[in-house]
Formats: structure tokens, C-alpha cells, sequence
């Protein structure tokens, strides 16, 4: 509607005009009135020129044949800028809820930061408040502490003047003691003296008497002896038989004597490598002649008995059990063929089975086997090189060959140039290394170590074959288990044993379950739980061994088993590296 008012018509020469007569009017305005007195006036004014012109304009818009059409324009036109009104109002009004919801996170967000602040404040004041109350309390007992130690100081000090004195009094008294004896000794001996110069001349005739007595008897014995040995010589100076009877007894009689010290010693050394066994030897399977007499029946067993598998009951890994194999077929020919046998060492964590497969190897082979301890070989002290040299001795002596088993030899075979080794056990390791400098054909060195690392160099030398003793796996661990199972529970409880029966079970299902339960576990660990089986059935109350039962004992043994290695410390970690199966946990 712009236009129908005029207001985009150009109208110069009346603005002009306008502009004049405003200038007109400013001039003739009454000079007295300030110029917002004029301002306030002049907005009173009414243009009548603007309504003329709309006038003009409303004429001009009747006569004119597109008024209806220019109306309806003008309506749309209105309609739209107040649809644009309503639209600015609607987005004014979504600004300001925008900002109120954005003024309501804030004020959350700085109420949130006033909380975080306040709890942060409060945390420091209880902080701070605790620091203050332990420092009081510490206070407290440094305080205590000081009183304590000058309480103790004091006692200490009374105690100590106390002692003195008492010290002082027996001092005192010992000292008064000994002057009374003094004293009392002096007066005897005066006494004495006395008592001797008024006797003194009957204690020299007593004296001179026995002289002379003790003169007559030694010069009457001289003259006897004299005249008996003068007799013997002019006797035998004159009869040569009893010349040469006499230097023949003498001499006969110091034959006999040597005689006597060889055969004995010859004597003590053959009932000792026949009949006896060294000091050093635990446990062996030669049977001598005190042996024989002792248990006949297992002696004539053993003569009679046929060489058994070197593996019959030993559960290991397939790979170590066929290297095994190959070393006890080996070892067999080589007794059969009479050729030198080969030193071998077996080590891994303990109960891994390396005992139990040396005696199954010299059974299988046909040989005598020996167990000796390197622990035993230090407490023997300078008697080791002796006890050792003793050993091998005894081992050439075998007819059928000797298994030298050696377990634990790390305790003595250490290496001298890092090890600090007392003198002895270095002497009987250097005697142990002069015995084995060479392979023998009458015995075979086993050794058995849980830290080979710790061997001295030359005995690493001597070693022929190395063969380490694994954890047993999973699959191992199943066959040991069902192993045990069926020689401490299913034979017990098919023999009907006494107080031991068996409840019906999958056994095979529960071995394998056991065998995940019980990792990382050794054999003997595993052998062991077949024990506990039977203590849990003599323990029950009707002597019925149920699957719950061997599944708690296996639990238990596996907790054990944890506790065990937790209890390793990290020392023991490093230099028994082979018990947790080379892991450093």
C-alpha cells in the first residue's frame, strides 16, 4: 500500500518546498524555545500532503480497470509479510526457548562444576582433616614412644645401678672371702712351719731311712737281672741251637704279624665290596652275601626273573618315550656285547619319573643298579674322597654291570670357578672327576639334576646324552590318572579289601576331568592323589568311594599344588627354572 499513500512516488519540487518552509518555520519560530521545545512541537505537526496524495491515488485506483486485481494483490502482499511475521515470531520464540534450554545447561553444568568443587573442597577438608588426625596420632605415639624409651631408659639405668651394686657386693664379698682364706692358709702354713722345725729331726731320719731301703732294693734287683741275663747269654753263647731257635721264632714272628695285617686288610676290603656296601650307597638291587642269606625267596626271584620292559609303567611324552627307548636298547646290547657304556644325564622338575626309569633300565637291561645321594657326599667332610673312591671301587666289582644313579648331583658337582665350595667337597669333586675321566665297561653314570646349570664344565664334558623330563600334558596326565585309579582304588576294591568299596561311576569321564583340574602337576604329585583316594576311604563313615569324593581330592591336590609354587620366591624362580616347566610366572 506504499504507493497508494504515495511514498514511492518522486515528489521533488513538494519535498523541496517542504524542506524550504521547515527551514522557513525554524527561522520564524519563536527564538525563546529550546531546540527540544521546537523538536516536541514539530512532532504535533500533521502533513495534510500525504493524504492528498492517497486521495489522488484511491481516485486514480477506482477509475482504473485493474483495481480489484491490484486489492487483491495488495491483500496477498499483506497476508505475506504477516505469514512472515508470524514466521520471525515463531523462530523468535524457538531462539528464545533454544536459550533458555541452553541458560538451563549451563546453569547445570555450573551447578554440576559447584557440586564437583564442593565435593572436591569437602575431600580436601577430610583429607586434610585425616592428615591432621594421623599426624596427631602419630604425635600421640612418637610422644609414647619418647615416654616408653625414657620409662626403659630409667629401668635400664636402675637395673643397671642395681647390678652394680649387687656386682660391688659379691665383689665385696669374694674379695673378704679370699682374705679369710688367705689368712686362715697363713696361719696353717705358720703352723705348719712351726710343727716342722720342731719335727724336723725325725723327718730326716724317716727320709733317710727309705733312701736307703729304696738303695738296697734297686741295686738287689740289678744283681738278680744281672746275673739271670748274664746265665741266658753264657747259655746261648755256648749252645747254637737255641741261637738259631731264637732268631727263627723272631723272625717267624714278624712274618706272621705282616702277614696278618695283609690278609686282614685284603679280608675287610673283599667283605666290603662282596658281602657289604658302601657308605654312600642308599639303595641298590646287587644282592650280596648277607643279602642272600637275610631274604632267599626274593633272591631266587630275582635269578629266576625274565628282564622286563624298560618303560612298563612309566607315563611320559611320546617324543621322550621313544628317545628312551632307543637308550635302553642301546645300553641292553651294549652289556650284551660288553662295550662301553655312555654316561647320562636326566634332568626337569622333580617327580617327573627320572628315578623311577633308572631302575626300569637296569632291570630291562640286566644290570645292577646303585642309588647314591650328592647330599650325602658333603657332611662327610676330608672322608668323601675316601667314600666316593669306595664307590667305584664296589662298582668294578659287579659281574653284571652297574647302574651308577646319582640324584640331587648339583649338591656336589657344582662349578668351581663361580660356586663358593668349602675345600673338601672340591677334593671330592675333583676325585669324582678322576674316576669318570674315561668310559667304563663294568658300571654306567646316571645323573639327575633339577638345575643342570649348575654343573661344573668338566662334568658337562664326561655327560654322553642329555634328557630332560617334562611336566607331563594333558594327555599324560588322563593316562596317569587312570593309572592310579586302577592300582589304588578299582584293584582294592576288586580284591575285597576291607572297609573299601567303589561307587558305580563314568571313571574314564572323571579321569579326564581330573586330568584338566590338575595341571602343571608332576607324576608323583599324581601318584599321591591315588593315596589320598584310599585315605578318603578309610576317612568315610561307610567306606564308599564316590565320584564327588575323587573329584574333591583332585581339587584339593590342584590348590596345594598353587600354593606350592605361589610360595616360590623369585630367587627360587630363577635357579629352579625346570620346576615350573621353564615359566617364569
Amino acid at each position: 500500500m506504499s504507493w497508494l499513500l504515495g511514498r514511492n512516488r518522486p515528489q521533488p519540487q513538494q519535498d523541496a518546498a517542504l524542506a524550504g518552509g521547515s527551514d522557513d518555520e525554524d527561522k520564524n519560530a519563536d527564538p525563546q524555545l529550546s531546540k527540544a521545545e521546537r523538536k516536541a512541537m514539530e512532532a504535533y505537526r500533521f502533513d495534510s500532503s500525504a493524504l492528498e496524495r492517497a486521495a489522488d491515488a484511491a481516485r486514480t485506483l477506482e477509475r482504473s480497470r485493474h483495481a480489484r486485481e491490484a486489492l487483491e494483490l495488495s491483500k496477498l502482499q499483506e497476508l505475506t509479510r504477516q505469514q512472515e511475521y508470524q514466521t520471525k515470531i515463531k523462530e523468535y520464540e524457538a531462539h528464545v526457548e533454544q536459550a533458555k534450554v541452553e541458560q538451563k545447561r549451563i546453569d547445570h553444568e555450573e551447578r554440576r562444576k559447584t557440586l564437583v568443587e564442593e565435593t572436591k573442597q569437602q575431600q580436601q577438608r577430610a583429607q586434610y582433616q585425616d592428615q591432621l588426625s594421623r599426624r596427631r596420632y602419630e604425635d600421640q605415639l612418637t610422644q609414647q614412644q619418647r615416654v616408653q624409651e625414657e620409662n626403659l631408659r630409667k629401668q635400664e639405668e636402675s637395673v643397671a645401678r642395681q647390678e652394680a651394686m649387687r656386682r660391688q657386693t659379691i665383689e665385696h664379698e669374694i674379695e673378704m672371702k679370699e682374705k679369710n682364706r688367705l689368712k686362715l692358709l697363713e696361719h696353717e702354713m705358720r703352723v705348719k712351719a712351726k710343727v716342722d722345725r720342731e719335727n724336723r729331726d725325725i723327718n730326716l731320719e724317716q727320709i733317710r731311712l727309705k733312701a736307703q731301703e729304696h738303695r738296697t732294693t734297686v741295686l738287689e734287683s740289678i744283681k738278680t737281672a744281672g746275673t739271670v741275663i748274664g746265665a741266658g747269654f753264657d747259655a746261648m753263647l755256648t749252645d747254637w741251637d737255641k741261637v738259631l731257635t731264637a732268631a727263627g721264632g723272631l723272625s717267624l714272628l714278624a712274618l706272621g704279624v705282616y702277614a696278618a695285617r695283609g690278609a686282614t686288610g685284603v679280608t675287610s676290603r673283599y667283605i666290603e665290596s662282596r658281602i657289604g656296601k658302601p657308605t654312600l650307597v642308599g639303595e641298590t638291587s646287587r644282592f650280596a652275601l648277607l643279602d642272600a642269606l637275610k631274604h632267599p625267596i626274593r633272591y631266587i626271584k630275582r635269578l629266576t626273573s625274565k628282564p622286563t620292559d624298560a618303560l612298563q609303567g612309566v607315563v611320559l611324552n611320546p617324543k621322550l618315550e621313544e628317545r628312551l627307548r632307543d637308550v635302553a636298547i642301546a645300553t641292553k646290547n651294549t652289556r650284551i656285547n660288553r662295550g662301553l657304556y655312555r654316561n647320562i644325564l636326566m634332568h626337569g622338575p622333580p617327580g617327573t619319573g627320572k628315578t623311577m626309569f633308572a631302575k626300569k633300565l637296569a632291570e630291562h637291561s640286566g644290570m645292577d643298579y646303585a642309588i647314591m645321594t650328592g647330599g650325602d657326599v658333603a657332611p662327610m667332610g676330608k672322608e668323601a674322597v675316601t667314600g666316593i673312591h669306595k664307590v667305584f671301587d664296589w662298582s668294578q666289582t659287579s659281574r653284571r654291570g652297574l647302574l651308577l644313579f646319582v640324584d640331587e648331583a648339583d649338591a656336589f658337582l657344582r662349578k668351581r670357578s663361580s660356586e663358593h665350595i668349602s675345600e673338601d667337597l672340591r677334593a671330592a669333586l675333583n676325585a669324582f672327576l678322576y674316576r669318570t675321566s674315561e668310559q667304563n665297561e663294568k658300571f654306567m653314570l646316571v645323573l639327575a639334576s633339577n638345575t643342570p646349570e649348575q654343573f661344573d664344565y668338566a662334568i658337562n664334558d664326561r655327560l654322553d646324552e642329555m634328557v630332560e623330563f617334562t611336566l607331563p600334558g594333558l594327555e599324560e596326565r588322563e593316562r596317569l590318572l587312570r593309572l592310579y585309579f586302577d592300582k589304588y582304588v578299582l584293584k582294592p576294591a576288586a580284591e575285597g579289601a576291607r572297609r573299601f568299596k567303589l561307587e558305580t561311576f563314568d571313571y574314564g569321564a572323571t579321569c579326564s576331568k581330573m586330568a584338566i583340574v590338575c595341571e602343571g602337576m608332576s607324576g608323583r604329585e599324581i601318584s599321591k592323589l591315588g593315596v589320598s583316594w584310599q585315605a578318603a576311604v578309610y576317612a568315610s563313615e561307610n567306606g564308599v568311594l564316590t565320584e564327588k569324593m575323587v573329584l574333591d581330592r583332585a581339587h584339593s591336590a590342584a590348590a596345594q599344588h598353587k600354593q606350592k609354587m605361589a610360595w616360590l620366591s623369585d630367587h627360587e624362580r630363577l635357579d629352579h627354572k625346570s620346576v615350573t616347566g621353564g615359566k617364569i610366572e
